[in-house]
């Protein structure tokens, strides 16, 4: 009854997993569940034994010299379905297997039943005066080297033997301690085992409440359906209409730079006129001054002849370079231009970006229908999940689980108290078995300790003392107890050895390698008519892939029991949530989403008529060289200061007199024009800026009205190609931007279903405290407990044993050396002289 309560509580446990389905990758908006609530487990199944564990190693080396051979899997299965036997090599394999075991045991008990009957024999024979019984020592030359000898070896056998007590002592005091402290290991594993009943309710309904989570994040991108599908739209459809407001804006703001560079030409040439003209008028005077003056008679004079004919021919050069009065003007493009500005583009382009921005807000109430629709189905999901959780019986079968716990419990405390009173009772028929050897130990002992300290070299064997003599009783009181207790030390020796041995080879080590569990996992063993028995006993169905080994190698893992014991072979969790059966319902009411945005307007056919009248402006008929040649040019065509003073140099070649003068007069008046009017038109701050603002807007004119009227019409072409695609091609990107949407409100739902099951799988109901019991039982309690103490007891009382057969006879042959004699042989003088 409480297998099956187990296996419907395990059922149960993964009752919110589907089936498994290929590996969905999760959209952008990856959704957070949070962690399953869990508790951490008391039970650390692992034993650490301590300063002992140097013995167990030594015990595992000394089992494995005795039995070296590989864990007999056929023979155990046949053993376990009866037909061991049935060749006659099974009972060949088993003694191989077996045969250290069998030739240790065999040598134990020719030591159980010759030791007893040689001791037997000895006393008879020493009673008879013989094998050393007569009181009767020969002198001999070596006596002293002997003696020496016999106690050194009975000393270091004692030595042995106190080691092998000691290790008995240890493993059986070690034994009842870890028997004492089980009980806390005990209760461990049953409050894991409660707290695993516990919390798997809370578990799966932590895994159904996360289902809010997911439909609060498909709500939340409902209710918001504006900025995000709106918004992925609006995004698809701005990778072409952006760039075309953005350029139709870009040109309105070109237009108005054309105005500002118009208008700066305009009157920057007026500025530069006024003071060119003024020069240009000053300039003529003085070289219509200067030519009356060469035309005096004085200068057909023969010395100045010449130099009057050489100031005549440079008169030419007193005239003004840069001469901005006969550029074109630019008054005819600035009336147009002002004429395109009556209308403001910018205004218009804008009220395009703005239509466009509105899209968002078009999606958002041309879907108001259908959302409603989605978000109720979307209620009917979660609706239907509560209503089927609700309808387990995980409670009445968690209850009677915890019963059927708690009543284990309860004889388990119960029968505690027997077990740790039967442990009494072993560990006192150990500690028996270890104060025989300790009585034959302290007769040893007391004997070569009585024998060393009372030997008298000097004294005769019928002459030793009373200390040397019960040195000598006390040996032979050791070995007299050594008869009487070492069959019997055997006989406990040869059982344990051969159980405790069989029990490490054949149950802890293969448990250890998993090979006991492939044992158990062969076809048919358990049962005849069983391929798999741990399937046929949960699923009914042997034929399922169940193993013991895989199954604790899960729970060892911490997986969750669904995936430890395969329950998707018992439980369709398809048929009972089935959400992609919702999900096809809000993908079909999605699909039918219809967004009509050819209200957009990006640019009407006022402001394509603007650009078009921009474009036939005129500004591209500017003769842009003749001013820049201007521009680069200087103020006069010579420089005046150079001038006067080549002049009145040349005044002074001529004859004094009113030539002369004249002359140099000319020439401060060139020099005070310069000062006056050359020396401004370059410096003052109003020429220079004049000329600086005319150089920048005539070259801004000129990039401008570069190709103008295949810029206005790319521009044009492009608006028109932006809005074609919003009233002829935007159902497209609809679709397409749509279905991106379902898909990420479906990849919620497919989020939580692959949540679901990575925690079912790996954290729900995780099934560690079951293997926690199975290690505790076995390779803690069996094992660790009980196999390595018992190993390591007869380990050391039978080594202890042994070793009684060297320390009888040293301690026999020592004996004669401590003991007082009753004669002794007796040489004559003349004898020896002779």
């Amino acid at each position: 009854m409480a297998v099956e309560l187990c296996l419907l509580l395990l059922l149960f446990c993964g009752s919110t997993i589907s089936e498994v389905q290929p590996i969905y990758k999760p959209p952008p908006g990856t959704l957070d569940f949070g962690f399953v609530p869990s508790k951490t487990y008391d039970t650390g199944a692992y034993h650490e034994p301590g300063a002992i564990g140097v013995l167990f190693k030594i015990v595992h080396a000394f089992l494995y010299l005795v039995q070296p051979n590989t864990f007999p899997q056929d023979l155990i299965r046949k053993l376990a379905q009866q037909q061991f036997g049935n060749t006659q090599g099974d009972y060949q394999k088993a003694i191989y297997y077996e045969i250290g075991f069998i030739v240790s045991a065999a040598l134990g008990l020719l030591f159980i039943l010759l030791l007893p009957l040689v001791g037997l024999c000895f006393c008879m024979c020493r009673c008879c005066d013989n094998c050393g019984g007569e009181m009767h020592q020969r002198q001999k030359k070596n006596a002293d080297c002997q003696r020496s000898c016999f106690a050194t070896f009975l000393f270091v056998a004692s030595l042995i033997i106190s080691v092998g007590v000691l290790c008995a002592y240890a493993a059986n005091q070690h034994l009842t301690n870890q028997v004492r402290g089980a009980k806390k290991l005990v209760n461990s594993n049953f409050k894991d085992l409660k707290i695993f009943l516990n919390d798997t309710p809370a578990q799966i309904d932590y895994l159904v409440n996360q289902y809010n989570t997911t439909k609060d994040k498909a709500l939340s991108d409902l209710n918001n359906v504006g900025p995000v599908l709106g918004t992925r739209v609006q995004e698809q459809l701005g990778k072409e209409v952006r760039p075309a407001l953005d350029a139709a804006l870009t040109m309105a703001g070109a237009i108005r730079e054309t105005k500002e560079a118009l208008e700066n030409v305009s009157v920057s040439v007026e500025v530069l006129q006024e003071g060119t003209e003024r020069l240009h008028a000053n300039l003529t005077d003085v070289k219509m001054h200067l030519s009356n003056t060469l035309n005096d008679s004085a200068c057909n004079a023969a010395q100045a002849a010449s130099t009057c004919n050489i100031i005549r021919n440079s008169l030419d050069q007193l005239d003004i370079n840069a001469n901005f009065s006969g550029l074109p003007g630019v008054s005819s493009q600035l009336a147009k231009i002002n004429d395109v500005l009556k209308i403001d583009l910018s205004s218009l382009v804008q009220k395009g970006y703005a239509a466009f921005n509105d899209t968002p807000d078009l999606v958002v109430n041309q879907t108001r229908n259908i959302l409603s629709d989605i978000k109720s189905v979307l209620e009917s999901i979660g609706s239907n999940i509560t209503t089927f959780t609700r309808a387990l019986p995980v409670q009445k079968i968690l209850a009677d689980l915890m019963v059927y716990l708690t009543q284990s419990e309860a004889y388990v405390q119960d029968y505690f108290p027997v077990v740790e009173q039967y442990d009494f009772y072993r560990w006192l028929g150990c500690l028996i078995l270890c104060c025989m050897l300790v009585l034959i130990l302290v007769f040893y002992y007391l004997g070569l300790l009585c024998g060393t300290c009372g030997y008298d070299k000097h004294a005769s064997p019928t002459t030793r003392g009373c200390i040397s003599n019960t040195g000598g009783n006390f040996l032979m009181a050791g070995v007299g107890f050594s008869f009487l207790f070492s069959w019997l030390l055997m006989i406990v020796v040869v059982l344990t050895f051969v159980t405790g041995g069989n029990v490490e080879k054949l149950v802890c080590e293969p448990f250890e390698d998993k090979n006991l569990f492939k044992v158990l996992d062969t076809p048919y063993l358990l049962n005849k008519h069983w391929k798999n028995y741990l399937a046929g006993i949960i699923f009914k169905n042997p034929n399922v892939n169940l193993t013991f080994e895989k199954v604790y190698s899960d729970c060892k893992e911490n997986k969750g029991i669904y995936t430890s014991l395969h329950l998707e072979h018992l439980f369709n969790i398809n048929e009972l949530l089935n959400i992609s059966m919702y999900t096809e319902d809000v993908a079909l009411k999605i699909e039918h989403i219809q967004i009509n945005l050819s209200k957009i307007i990006l640019l009407d056919e006022i402001g394509k008529e603007n650009l078009l009248n921009f474009s036939s402006s005129g500004i591209d008929g500017i003769d842009f060289s003749a001013y820049l040649t201007e521009i680069n040019k200087s103020v006069t065509k010579v420089d005046l200061l150079s001038f006067a003073n080549d002049l009145e140099a040349r005044a002074d070649q001529l004859p004094k007199g009113a030539l002369e003068n004249a002359l140099k007069g000319h020439a401060n008046n060139i020099r005070m024009i310069h000062n006056q009017q050359v020396v401004p038109l370059e410096q003052a701050m109003k020429y220079v800026k004049a000329r600086s603002t005319l150089n920048q807007s005539i070259r801004l004119l000129k990039r401008t009205s570069s190709e103008l009227m295949v810029k206005v019409k790319n521009v044009i072409s492009a608006v028109n190609a932006a809005q074609n695609l919003i009233n002829n091609n935007a159902s497209q990107v609809i679709v397409q931007e749509t279905k991106k949407y379902m898909d990420t409100i479906i990849g919620y739902f497919e989020q939580y279903t692959e949540w679901v099951k990575e925690s079912i799988a790996m954290e729900v109901a995780a099934c560690k405290p079951i293997a926690n019991v199975i290690d505790t039982a076995i390779d803690i309690f069996l094992c660790s407990y009980i196999a390595d103490s018992v190993n390591t007891f007869w380990f050391g009382l039978g080594g202890s044993s042994m070793f009684l057969i060297p320390a009888i006879i040293f301690a026999v042959k020592l004996s004669k050396y401590y003991r007082r004699m009753d004669t002794e042989d007796v040489y004559d003088d003349s004898v020896e002289q002779w």
